[in-house]
C-alpha cells in the first residue's frame, strides 16, 4: 500500500471535478459541433445553372433570360427564380443582373422611350448603359452586377454574381 493516502476530502474533490467536467463536456459538445458544422460542409457556391437560352441565338440586343436554382438555407431547400439580361459583345456573352443598385427594383431594357438603348428603372427613373454602368445624374450610385457565363452543349450557363467589370 502507498504511503500517500487519499483523504476523503481529496476523493470527493476529484470525484466532483470529474463528474462536473464530464457534464460540462456533454453540454458543450453540441454547441461546438453546431459552430463547426458549417465549416465542414462542402460548398456548392459558384456552380453554373443551365438556362433554356441557346448560346447561338444570343445577339447584340439584350434579352431577358429567366432561370431557377435550388437554394439551401440551413436545412430548408427552396427553388429560387432569377433572371439576367444577356447579349453578345463581339464574340463574348455578357449577362447582367436586372436588380437596380438604387433600391433593388427591376430594370428593363429599352423601356424608356427617351433612352431606347439603355436599361431603365421605372421606380425612380434610374438609367444604366448597355454595359450595366450607371448613368451619371440618375439615382443609381453603382453599376449593375454581372453573372459568370459559360456554355454547355450549346446552352447558356450562368454562375454566381460578380462585380461589373465595365468602367465609365
Amino acid at each position: 500500500m502507498s504511503k500517500n493516502r487519499v483523504t476523503r476530502r481529496q476523493f470527493l474533490t476529484y470525484t466532483i471535478t470529474g463528474v462536473g467536467g464530464f457534464m460540462a463536456a456533454g453540454m458543450l459538445m453540441p454547441m461546438v459541433r453546431f459552430a463547426i458544422d458549417p465549416i465542414l460542409q462542402t460548398k456548392e457556391e459558384g456552380d453554373f445553372v443551365q438556362t433554356s437560352q441557346k448560346a447561338a441565338e444570343i445577339t447584340e440586343v439584350p434579352v431577358k433570360v429567366d432561370f431557377s436554382y435550388e437554394q439551401t438555407d440551413g436545412w430548408y431547400k427552396s427553388e429560387v427564380a432569377d433572371a439576367a439580361w444577356v447579349y453578345k459583345e463581339g464574340d463574348q456573352i455578357v449577362a447582367i443582373s436586372p436588380v437596380c443598385k438604387h433600391l433593388g427594383c427591376t430594370v428593363n431594357w429599352a423601356s424608356d422611350p427617351t433612352h431606347p438603348d439603355q436599361f431603365f428603372c421605372a421606380c425612380h427613373a434610374g438609367r444604366y448603359e448597355k454595359s450595366g454602368v450607371n448613368v451619371k445624374g440618375t439615382p443609381p450610385l453603382g453599376p449593375l452586377d454581372m453573372f459568370e457565363v459559360s456554355e454547355n452543349d450549346g446552352f447558356l450557363m450562368l454562375g454566381k454574381k460578380i462585380a461589373n467589370t465595365h468602367s465609365n
